[in-house]
């Protein structure tokens, strides 16, 4: 049945310009007594939409049968969303999931950001591959100066004001476009929406569902104009042909202009400046069924919009309090929130089949690499490994890094998972310059992170931290391709490159920055060699000084790292020389040599065929000798490995034989490669490791 016009009517059998839901679940009632729905509405409160807008609402919003024109299957829906910086860059991915999750149709977004939030969607699309989706940016910077005269008190700031401008934004021949907010959480196909742009004629709004534009909030309360409750812009259908023939930009503009004069400025950023136009043009807007945009904050009236869960379409999270609102389902809703956060995104690479392809060059040239491996190698998952696309979302949490006047500033470079989160704050402590670290989890772990870190004053401190979250997949840790991700976005002449699990000595970070003096690093190339040591204790007591770290190795509080079984890693560091050198001496590299490095920032990377447990920082070594880098010790210079669990890959590597096998194999052709890449001087490689 269908409430149309207040009376009620029988739904003819599903046709094609018809969309009807299944049948409810008994399970699919919300928990609540709720048995308003809207019937307790009257039409002054539905607000003064045009005779199509009323008979667009159903009883409680909710009927079986609602009419809807079919969106061709292929049809591509274009999304446009102003998102600005590191904290909206995180909040964004959760609502495309939930979009991807539903969505059946080709999508395109459009996102207005600014180079920080470029930097990060660009990146984290890139490496999604997620087929059928199509993903453009426009500079909101280019875009400041056409509302940055308009005084606004929002949280949002002239971010929230950009919604304004997308006629002049959005590319020219762009017809229609949804615009939401980044605080949008999708529970049904984007399709639906899409389909309702046949109704009307220029604007489709949801009915604000507070009383702020009522003004009786608190005394002396004034909002700006709006027609009736107003209308909230958290979710809004564009029909941008018809707005640039009525010449929007002009009547947005007179209409703020003519307000600010007596308002000042704005409280609710461009949703303000929306309803003054449209309680001037009421003609302007299609009203949509609120269930279009359930609006969650502590004086919105959103119960009225659902009866249970089939009637929930779109949530809007719009108060500065997001997940702590007040709302008698806050539970239910918070919970379909976190399903869209800790969901796996790998998951959301489904094709659409039947729709003509779009796939990227990037996309055609993996899948033609893959496609001639062959499978029936013993090695195949490790090759493959080195091929796999990991989506990773740079800048996971806030970054301020301000370069120093002098060039010599040194990041420190590290990976890690969640099983070594906790040595972050002691790094922290020990290093005080930029550190890029590429953490690899999953999208729940990313979560658990988050919290840790915002939970953490240590970690909140520092804003010269870069965190890297690469998503996991396949069955290998990439520990190259993560020491790859954070060498990538280290920002400072110089890195130090490290591992997680070593505690620099107190005063390194200076001391290296001096080094790059001392040795004329900006015009040699040079890698600086910070010996590594170890302790066995989980509470040491950390040196001040290389007399007391020399002290410490003396009553074997400390040894050299690896001494008992791995000497050749270190060997050539020379730790017999390093004990009396006041100077830096240089080294020779030696077979199986894997020091920790300082090394300008345009150095070599990490190959990637390395994974898990072996070899992948001898291969680097090896790759900056055959570079002609020179290996120079540091005299006071240490760091030591701290105690931990052993890692998933060397139990792998020390109990499945294949492993190891694999693992000689992919050496052997990492050394062929370097002979053709290097020619005579990489004969000593294949020698040294015959004779090692």
């Amino acid at each position: 049945m269908e409430w149309v016009g207040g009376i009620v009517q029988h739904c003819p059998s599903p046709s094609p310009q018809h969309y009807c839901r299944p049948p409810r679940s008994p399970s699919a009632q919300l928990p609540s007594n709720n048995h308003r729905g809207n019937q307790s509405r009257t039409h002054s409160e539905e607000g003064t939409g045009d005779n199509e807008s009323q008979k667009a609402v159903t009883v409680g919003n909710s009927s079986d049968c609602v009419r809807h024109p079919v969106v061709d299957k292929c049809e591509t829906i274009h999304v446009a969303i102003v998102c600005a910086g590191y904290n909206a860059s995180r909040d964004v991915v959760t609502l495309v999931k939930s979009v991807l999750f539903h969505r059946r149709n080709p999508l395109h977004f459009h996102f207005i950001t600014d180079s920080i939030a470029q930097q990060i969607l660009s990146s984290l699309f890139h490496t999604w591959m997620v087929p059928a989706v199509r993903v453009d940016f426009y500079d909101a910077d280019e875009l400041k100066s056409e509302v940055s005269w308009i005084p606004n008190k929002h949280y949002s700031g002239i971010y929230g004001l950009m919604k304004l401008v997308l006629t002049k934004t959005l590319p020219s021949d762009l017809q229609r476009v949804i615009v939401l907010d980044t605080d949008i959480t999708f529970a049904t196909d984007i399709a639906e929406l899409w389909a309702v742009f046949h109704k009307f004629k220029v604007l489709g709004l949801v009915e604000n569902q507070s009383d702020w534009y009522l003004g009786n909030l608190w005394k002396n309360h004034r909002p700006w104009p709006a027609l009736g409750r107003g209308f909230n812009t958290g979710v809004i259908l564009l029909l941008l042909d018809r707005l640039r023939k009525l010449r929007w930009e002009q009547m947005w503009r007179l209409t703020a202009e003519r307000e600010l004069m007596s308002m000042l400025s704005t409280s609710l950023a461009d949703q303000d400046i929306f309803n003054a136009v449209i309680k001037q043009n009421p003609f302007l807007v299609h009203q949509l069924p609120c269930f279009w945009n359930v609006q969650l904050s502590d004086h919105t009236r959103s119960e009225k919009c659902y009866k249970d869960v089939s009637d929930l379409k779109v949530i809007h999270w719009n108060s500065p309090k997001k997940l702590r609102v007040k709302n008698k389902h806050v539970e239910f809703f918070r919970n379909l929130y976190l399903t869209f956060l800790e969901y796996d995104g790998n998951l959301l690479r489904r094709e659409l089949f039947g729709c003509p392809s779009e796939a990227d060059h990037n996309s055609e040239n993996l899948q033609k690499t893959l496609s001639e491996l062959d499978e029936d190698d013993p090695c195949y998952e490790f090759r493959r490994e080195r091929f796999t696309v990991h989506r990773t979302h740079l800048y996971f949490l806030h970054y301020e890094y301000k370069p120093s006047s002098d060039n010599t500033d040194v990041t420190l470079v590290a990976q890690l998972s969640m099983d070594r989160l906790q040595m972050l704050e002691a790094i922290c402590k020990h290093w005080e310059g930029p550190i890029s670290l590429a953490l690899y989890l999953s999208d729940a772990e990313a979560q658990q992170f988050l919290r840790y870190a915002q939970g953490s004053e240590v970690l909140m401190s520092r804003g010269n931290v870069g965190y890297h979250i690469v998503y996991k997949e396949g069955q290998f840790y990439p520990v190259n391709l993560l020491r790859n991700v954070a060498m990538r976005h280290v920002n400072t002449p110089y890195m130090f490159l490290s591992d997680i699990d070593f505690l620099p000595m107190y005063s390194l970070y200076e001391y290296l920055r001096k080094s790059v003096v001392q040795l004329d690093m900006a015009n040699t190339k040079k890698a600086l060699v910070v010996p590594a040591f170890e302790t066995l204790r989980y509470r040491l007591s950390y040196p001040k000084s290389k007399a007391e770290l020399l002290s410490q190795l003396d009553m074997g509080t400390l040894f050299t790292f690896r001494y008992h079984v791995w000497t050749k890693g270190h060997a050539p560091t020379n730790f017999a020389k390093w004990r009396t050198a006041t100077t830096p001496y240089r080294v020779q590299w030696e077979a199986d040599f894997e020091p920790y490095v300082m090394v300008r920032r345009d150095s070599p990377e990490y190959d990637r065929r390395f994974v898990g447990f072996g070899w992948n920082k001898v291969a680097h070594i090896m790759e900056l000798d055959a570079q002609e880098y020179e290996f120079v010790v540091l005299p006071n210079a240490f760091m030591i490995h701290m105690p931990h669990a052993p890692s998933f890959d060397i139990t792998k590597f020390r109990s499945n034989k294949q492993y190891r096998v694999c693992l000689k194999t992919l050496k052997e052709e990492f050394q062929q490669n370097m002979s053709r890449r290097y020619g005579f001087a990489a004969l000593k490689y294949m020698t040294a490791e015959n004779n090692s």
